[in-house]
């Protein structure tokens, strides 16, 4: 069979000299090609059968394919607050970038190996992180919530070590509009090369905003046209529920693409304070703090982007300010906008925010669980009863209903059925399918992912993966396993 025909142009490489080191990865002892998305390698314009039978040794890292250039990335960025000013890919492997019908796209390895930027970790990456990042990034795609996607996950026949022991090892071949991040500026920033940061920036705007090119301030429209896609974004997590549980700067893609997904998971029983990171101790990045974090990244990007805004320093603060001070209303716009979406409401009305926020604050404190609350009050109707029971005292519910109801559209029903999930990946489902992976059952994995993948439909047989996790599940703790 002919080997596959990636066609790699590779701009970054080409393009960006200094923020990347040429590398290559390391030998898998005996790679097995676990699960390839068919459907992603067609929108790629890969031929799946020719990845099926050589998939093993290329998304191993074992081959090379024809045309690409692996590399790893520099950036810097902050982490929980603290800045370093190195970081980069410490297990990851840019092979190249791939044009098609959804323009340029990376291609990446992750868990393939040491780098110069590992920082004393091994580069590798366990079986059961790599086909989490693959399920809940297929999730979210079939969401609706832009994100990076998964291509391929390969075991690599060889264990990683870590702190529950020998686990086994994989390589996750990740698809992304690109890799630039956050943190990717603060890196030419913090060592003073404007040169190379206007150079980044340029790329940047051709690649991912080429409308600000013809701006006034190319770079202030720039710094714009991030903050609106991260507006957005952080909206469409903050409506299904999502926690991403690491929003450090260098885990924030200038594409507007949800990526690095480690300690993520969704929320069941709505309550702002929930954290499931193991490593988040403080709540930093707790549900409800996400639209705040988002806000703070982006002023570390308007940092970084300072010396292109004006060569006045001064200037240059005051027309950045000017942007940032309009992120928290550009977040709030696009959430009341999915909120009204959600509640299947007629057109728009003053209220609607008071609104929105009545349900959550007769949720709150209530066990009542985030998704099928959305979802079964599309079904209610005139009558609440499948409802009531999610709600451990619904008497805030039964005030705030009527004044739904006065505002619901004709063909609510409908509308809410297409942009409430029935299903999600929940918590319990998804531990349970990543153990069984690692004793080598794939069955619950690819069941699950069939659910999830299909979020909207209701489906006969598949009630328990509706439900919350039973109560003796928990507390529900995530790591940082990739």
């Amino acid at each position: 069979m002919p080997a596959p025909n990636f066609a790699f142009d590779n701009s970054y490489a080409r393009d960006l000299p200094g923020l990347y080191v040429d590398w290559q990865a390391a030998q898998a002892p005996a790679p097995l090609l676990l699960r390839l998305n068919h459907g992603l390698a067609a929108e790629l314009g890969l031929d799946p059968a020719a990845l099926e039978a050589q998939g093993a040794e290329i998304f191993s890292g074992n081959a090379v394919p024809e045309g690409a250039q692996p590399l790893a990335q520099a950036y810097a960025g902050h982490q929980f607050g603290g800045f370093s000013p190195q970081l980069g890919d410490g297990r990851a492997l840019l092979l190249g970038e791939v044009t098609g019908p959804g323009g340029r796209r990376d291609i990446q390895l992750k868990g393939s190996g040491r780098t110069p930027f590992s920082r004393g970790g091994d580069g590798k990456a366990a079986l059961g992180p790599v086909l989490r990042e693959y399920l809940i990034g297929e999730a979210m795609h079939a969401l609706g919530i832009p994100t990076s996607r998964a291509l391929a996950a390969v075991a690599t026949g060889e264990p990683v070590l870590r702190q529950e022991g020998r686990l086994p090892g994989a390589v996750l071949t990740r698809v992304a509009a690109s890799h630039i991040r956050v943190g990717t500026f603060q890196f030419f920033a913090a060592r003073g090369e404007q040169d190379k940061l206007r150079q980044l920036a340029d790329y940047a705007i051709a690649r991912h905003y080429p409308q600000a090119a013809e701006a006034e301030n190319p770079y202030l429209a720039f710094f714009e046209a991030v903050q609106e896609a991260q507006a957005a974004l952080v909206a469409r997590w903050m409506l299904v529920g999502f926690i991403h549980g690491v929003m450090n700067t260098d885990n924030v893609a200038i594409s507007g693409e949800t990526i690095d997904y480690g300690p993520c998971a969704f929320m069941e029983a709505y309550a702002p304070g929930t954290v499931f990171s193991s490593i988040d101790a403080q709540g930093r990045y707790a549900y409800a703090n996400q639209p705040l974090i988002l806000g703070w990244n982006l002023a570390r990007l308007a940092e970084a982007l300072l010396p292109l805004i004006d060569a006045d320093q001064d200037k240059a603060i005051e027309k950045a300010m000017a942007v940032l001070g309009r992120v928290s209303e550009r977040y709030r716009a696009h959430w009341l906008a999915g909120m009204r979406d959600k509640l299947g409401l007629a057109g728009e009305d003053p209220g609607d925010m008071d609104l929105a926020e009545g349900l959550l604050a007769a949720m709150e404190g209530q066990g009542a669980d985030w998704t099928l609350t959305f979802r079964r009050l599309g079904e209610a109707g005139e009558d609440a009863g499948a409802l009531r029971p999610l709600f451990a005292d619904p008497t805030a519910l039964d005030a705030w209903l009527p004044r739904w109801r006065a505002r619901r559209a004709p063909d609510a029903a409908a509308r809410m059925a297409a942009v409430n999930p029935l299903y999600i990946p929940r918590n319990h489902l998804v531990e349970a399918a990543l153990e069984a992976a690692g004793r080598g059952e794939m069955l619950p994995f690819d069941t699950l992912l069939a659910v999830v993948t299909e979020p909207f439909a209701e489906r006969p047989g598949l009630d328990a993966y509706a439900l919350p996790a039973p109560s003796d599940f928990g507390p529900y703790r995530t790591f940082c396993g990739t």
